[in-house]
């Protein structure tokens, strides 16, 4: 009994030193980091290139910041946007969150879970000044700065330029010249312009520029205020019947055809003129014909800014609860940094945000004409879908669906809008 009771004792003294030494290489990660800090980045790209890019410049940054370590946690987008709402609930929110622009990123600001870091962008005065200013304005609130944007997605009108030389056209800078540039298309065997709306976000792009060109831009940021939101202007329902005026010249059954459809039928040559977004350039570089894109047509008549562009910038916020606001900062401003925005741009074909990074180096002259638009625009008109609340949007989307199956007339269609919007204006009361 007694050799048994030594044997327990001996084995028990084994593991307790064994978990001592455990503890202590876990605490101290062999590199005398028992004072570090740790920085959960919550983001939704587990796909490459998009991981290898955040993996790659987490590395880099530690190489300046070796007391720091990261947490990170990746999700494609649907299931991002369920995740990020449970961890900011959570005792244990990310320190750095993705978001997007509009309403979405909005709520986070207006839930508190959002960080002011004014002070952190502004302090040192360069790296607010090295942002594109139309893309970090979605990201302000009443002159305070709650977000850093990364990267932008910005929908062109693109165009087969063989066709159009063919035809002797021009792209077009007004609403008249683009009627008269589908008629000449329409005389032809190919389609002049595509949709694919079998996911409803498609068209919802479309009205989007539509309603930037006829609204007015202080009722058009009030509208999309949830609080304020009426959508009663006239331009709403002209907007659509614009929409009505393209029908005509579109791929028959919009709504049965998918983005990827549409998108195949312009590099094959069949669609003449597609909206197509930036991220969505390398799908189409292999087209056998040369191509290029112009900004969607100033509207006669219309309300809106003339030279505003569609799209909308992507970013990531700061918790109001993490305990590292400083090094969380410095994260962000270390990823907008020209050296590792030029890294974003070679590794993901996407635009950054950050002035001078994309250029000539990097990117192909389309990219860098569209670039320069969003720089010389004032402001970025962001995707109804992401502007608005979902009970505003949803019957938006789904009113412009059953206008394209000509079920509801634009009055309709917007009567539902401002019945939605009414109840989330009581709502936000």
């Amino acid at each position: 009994m007694k050799k048994v009771l030594a044997s327990l004792v001996s084995i028990l003294m084994i593991i307790s030193m064994l978990a001592g030494c455990s503890a202590g290489s876990s605490s101290g990660n062999g590199s005398g980091q028992e004072d570090g800090i740790t920085l959960t980045l919550l983001h939704r790209w587990p796909n490459e290139p998009f991981k290898g890019y955040f993996d790659a410049a987490i590395e880099e940054f530690k190489k300046e910041n070796p007391e720091v370590n990261f947490n990170v946690i990746s999700v494609l987008n649907e299931d991002y946007k369920q995740k990020i709402n449970v961890q900011l609930s959570s005792d244990t929110p990310p320190d750095i969150f993705f978001t997007w622009a509009g309403e979405y990123g909005d709520k986070f600001i207006r839930d508190g879970k959002a960080l002011d870091i004014t002070k952190y962008m502004q302090e040192d005065g360069e790296w607010e000044e090295t942002i594109i200013p139309s893309a970090l304005k979605p990201f302000t609130s009443e002159e305070k700065i709650y977000g850093a944007p990364v990267l932008m997605d910005v929908r062109m009108m693109a165009y087969n330029k063989d066709i159009f030389k063919e035809l002797n056209l021009t792209p077009p800078k007004t609403w008249d010249e683009f009627i008269k540039v589908l008629k000449a298309i329409k005389k032809t065997e190919t389609t002049p312009l595509g949709l694919g709306n079998k996911a409803p976000w498609n068209g919802g792009l479309y009205v989007t520029s539509l309603n930037q060109r006829m609204v007015a831009p202080e009722v058009l940021a009030a509208d999309n205020n949830r609080a304020t939101g009426e959508f009663t202007d006239p331009g709403y329902v002209e907007a659509l019947e614009k929409l009505q005026e393209l029908v005509p010249y579109m791929n028959e059954d919009p709504n049965a055809l998918s983005r990827e459809e549409e998108r195949s039928l312009f590099v094959n040559g069949q669609i003449a003129i597609m909206p197509l977004h930036t991220i969505e350039f390398p799908y189409v570089k292999d087209a056998p014909f040369e191509w290029g894109t112009f900004n969607f047509p100033t509207i006669e008549g219309g309300k809106g800014k003339e030279a505003v562009v569609t799209g909308a910038p992507e970013g990531f916020m700061v918790s109001s609860e993490t305990k590292h606001p400083e090094m969380a900062a410095k994260f962000l401003k270390f990823l907008t940094s020209k050296e590792m925005a030029e890294k974003w741009v070679e590794t993901t074909d996407v635009i950054s945000t950050t002035k001078g990074a994309v250029n000539e180096s990097n990117s192909s002259p389309i990219m860098l004409d569209v670039t320069k638009e969003v720089e010389e625009s004032d402001e970025m008109v962001i995707w109804l879908d992401t502007a608005l609340e979902g009970k505003v949007f949803q019957p938006y989307l789904s009113g412009i669906q059953e206008l394209l199956n000509e079920e509801k007339t634009p009055k309709e269609v917007m009567k539902e809008v401002q019945s939605a919007a009414k109840e989330v204006r009581e709502a936000a009361k």
